[in-house]
């Protein structure tokens, strides 16, 4: 799964909250089918996504979204 941000200040905080919280993550490139202020994204393990959504929300972290690859291509969560 792969959170996108609009800015590089929300990413590397959601980084540093994810970490704290134990949680396996790489900071990458976001990809380019991904319409997203900032150029850096996080990508997380599909299981970890109620504890990825509760630390945003909690932390009131603003990212454009959380998608997942489907097909070779990134979906937008609903």
């Amino acid at each position: 799964m792969l959170l996108a941000f609009d800015s590089t200040q929300q990413a590397l905080r959601a980084e540093m909250l994810l970490e704290y919280a134990d949680i396996e993550i790489d900071i990458r490139p976001t990809p380019k089918e991904v319409t997203a202020g900032c150029a850096l994204s996080i990508e997380f393990p599909g299981e970890d996504l109620p504890q990825v959504k509760e630390i945003i929300e909690s932390e009131k972290v603003e990212i454009r979204g959380i998608y997942f690859k489907k097909d070779d291509k990134y979906v937008t969560m609903e």
